[in-house]
């Protein structure tokens, strides 16, 4: 069985600050850089565990270089996608021969009364499809459900994960924190965290033959929100995109894989709106 996992970073035990997940930060980053990659070998662990065979990981927060390649473990078959940009960006990697997908560090939408709660970028308010308010977790899921493949393990803060639940109630959830506010949680230990990611992975193995992959139906829609004016303007200039409000475009398609790229392709082209 093939598994594949997209790790972000803001939904690690005990993170609560930008400066924490930050790069460019030479004191907390380094840290919790590290927490996050023990996160991901916990996940990794628990896959074989359950008879994961081949496992793809993608590196999907900020810069996608965050895991310190040296703490995970040493396995042939263990691939692990880092860099940016790249095309599908969290989602890099995935494509046919998987058979079920974990997203670990997950965290909760832009809007959301959740700690460093954001949809791709800051630059998007509300990312909506088919009627529905989209975290990156459930556009990614829908991209792996187009592909027939179910999320079966999501990790993060309680927020990301009750929402995932709630559409996805096959898979297994590991909540490793709460949200107070936005910059401040109530967290498991790293180590305990890491535990509980190792044993939800193994259990979420054996529910990969009757879990369901997460879809909307077609044809679909997209609508995006923006966080300002420019970046809208920005985006309408994009083929297919059609401005109905002043900080809102929609783009419609005949498959959710289309979609899924032009909605990243909108979040690259609303970035350079920011340096005007």
């Amino acid at each position: 069985m093939n598994v594949y996992i997209s790790c972000d970073m803001e939904g690690t035990a005990g993170l609560c600050s930008w400066k924490q997940c930050d790069p460019g930060d030479t004191h907390e980053y380094p840290v919790f850089r590290s927490y996050m990659t023990q996160e991901v070998r916990a996940a990794v662990e628990g896959a074989r565990d359950g008879g994961a065979r081949r496992i793809i990981v993608n590196d999907s927060h900020w810069s996608m270089r965050n895991l310190l390649l040296d703490q995970l473990p040493a396995d042939d078959d263990l691939r692990i996608i880092s860099g940016a940009p790249k095309p599908w960006s969290m989602m890099q990697g995935f494509g046919t021969g998987i058979d079920a997908v974990f997203f670990t560090g997950y965290h909760a939408k832009a809007g959301d009364a959740a700690t460093l709660a954001h949809t791709y970028s800051d630059d998007v308010y509300r990312a909506i499809v088919n009627g529905t308010q989209c975290s990156e977790a459930l556009l990614n899921a829908a991209l792996a459900g187009s592909y027939g493949v179910p999320v079966v393990l999501i990790t993060g803060d309680r927020t990301i994960v009750d929402e995932c639940l709630r559409v996805m109630p096959w898979a297994i959830g590991v909540a490793v924190k709460d949200a107070i506010g936005f910059s401040a949680v109530n967290s498991l230990t790293p180590p305990a965290a890491q535990e509980a990611i190792r044993a939800g992975a193994r259990e979420a193995m054996g529910r990969v033959a009757r879990a369901e992959p997460f879809t909307f139906q077609a044809p679909f829609e997209l609508t995006i929100e923006t966080a300002q004016v420019e970046h809208a303007d920005f985006i309408e200039l994009m083929p297919g995109f059609a401005r109905i409000g002043g900080r809102a475009v929609r783009f419609g398609a005949g498959d959710y894989p289309s979609l899924f790229e032009a909605f990243l392709a909108a979040t690259r082209i609303a970035a350079a709106a920011n340096a005007g």
